[in-house]
């Protein structure tokens, strides 16, 4: 089977776990000028795109901190495409490149969507998400630390949801979850809490979204709730 089938097939397998794990593949209609609005990943690393982007996300959630608005980009951006990723090591295909370069991205009134260019092989999380961690971090002084806890956060998130479909096992996708938090910047980012049939992880860091009005504290977050 070719790279390109290799990719699809996995991407067909694990897109109906739920919306999260849907990847579409391909140039997206209307690019260019008049578009509506996809842009290439690679002006997630220059330009003014990330700098609108997060400052439309902070008028959305009505937040005068750019570090929050910053966290929630990277939480819905991890998640959209770490999701796909984790579920395809989970059921043993073969996990899509999720670089910059194989990028389309655009933020609208429907949130944060992503596709990939092209349906090839991927590289490991760490060296798919650094550029855009160090991009973030030029227009926004956010705590890398809190990057790439969200980034964790969506790891383990999508292991726990790849568990409860019966895809995998508890006992496979928590040592999957060991293995993909085991180097770093991802290691030390958060523990996995013993729980029959079920993957509860709770992280080190706060993705701040308390700090929006009407937020709260996620699930896996390390303060109190409230």
């Amino acid at each position: 089977m070719t790279d390109y089938a290799s990719v699809l097939s996995t991407l067909r397998q694990v897109r109906g776990l739920s919306p999260f794990f849907a990847l579409d593949v391909g140039r997206p209609p209307g690019t260019g000028p008049g578009g509506d609005g996809w842009l290439p990943g690679d002006a997630l690393l220059d330009g003014s795109a990330l700098p609108r982007t997060v400052e439309a996300i902070a008028e959305r959630y009505r937040t005068g901190e750019d570090r929050v608005a910053a966290s929630l980009f990277f939480l819905s951006f991890t998640a959209r495409l770490l999701c796909p990723t984790v579920a395809a090591h989970a059921v043993g295909g073969v996990a899509p490149d999720i670089r910059p370069g194989n990028l389309w991205w655009r933020y609208g009134p429907d949130g944060l969507r992503v596709r990939i260019a092209e349906p090839v092989a991927g590289v490991g999380v760490v060296e798919s998400l650094e550029p855009v961690v160090a991009a973030i971090r030029e227009v926004v002084p956010v705590a890398r630390g809190l990057l790439w806890g969200n980034a964790a956060s969506s790891i383990a998130g999508a292991l726990r949801t790849v568990g409860r479909s019966g895809v995998a096992s508890v006992e496979d996708c928590l040592a999957l979850g060991a293995r993909l938090l085991g180097d770093p910047p991802l290691r030390g980012s958060g523990e996995f809490i013993p729980f029959p049939g079920e993957v509860v992880f709770r992280r080190r860091s706060c993705c701040l979204y308390y700090r929006v009005d009407g937020g709260g504290t996620c699930g896996d977050c390390p303060l109190p709730a409230r």
